[in-house]
């Protein structure tokens, strides 16, 4: 029989495997307390949840969840970073932490979605560089894509004035 406490922990799991946008699970043995505390705030700083499950219990809840895939990035001493809202955040901030620090934390994987990640897909998802970012960039190359065609849109006009001017120059009559 499932104590209190047990079934708790896997409503509490079900929630946040059914809310998250992205979950990275990460092998956490060998760290220090400070460095486990270190990591759950820079997390929290970008609102990304950072729990130690017990494999059974993320099992059960992921069932519940209707989320089978979380099996697959759950095994031996397991912590998952929750992200809620942008996909890149949560794996950059972890990610950038394991460099930063050369902590012993190995990345498992990662679902986004129903898609499954491996660890190589995480560090390259860590890579990329947050939506606001990308959303300039594009809008850079649209405003220089645009200037460049009004600027060759405008030069026949600007070449027929040019042109009109040098004949009335050259005509000796007053412009009117």
């Amino acid at each position: 029989m499932p104590t209190e406490k047990k079934e708790l922990e896997v409503s509490t799991l079900r929630k946040h495997i059914s809310e998250s946008t992205i979950a990275i699970a990460a092998d956490y043995s060998g760290m220090s307390v400070g460095d486990m505390t270190d990591l759950r705030r820079a997390l929290r700083g970008q609102g990304v949840d950072f729990r130690v499950v017990k494999n059974t219990l993320t099992y059960i809840a992921a069932d519940s969840a209707n989320r089978p895939q979380f099996k697959e990035i759950v095994s031996g001493p397991t912590g998952i970073a929750f992200g809620y809202g942008e996909v890149v955040d949560p794996a950059k901030v972890l990610t950038g932490f394991i460099r930063e620090n050369r902590s012993v934390m190995k990345v498992r994987g990662a679902v986004m979605g129903e898609r499954v990640l491996d660890a190589e897909q995480v560090e390259a998802l860590g890579r990329l560089p947050s939506k606001d970012v990308m959303i300039a960039r594009l809008a850079g190359q649209l405003q220089g894509s645009i200037a460049g065609l009004a600027y060759v849109l405008s030069a026949p006009v600007a070449g027929l004035a040019t042109v009109l001017k040098r004949h009335v120059e050259a005509s000796g009559a007053e412009p009117a």
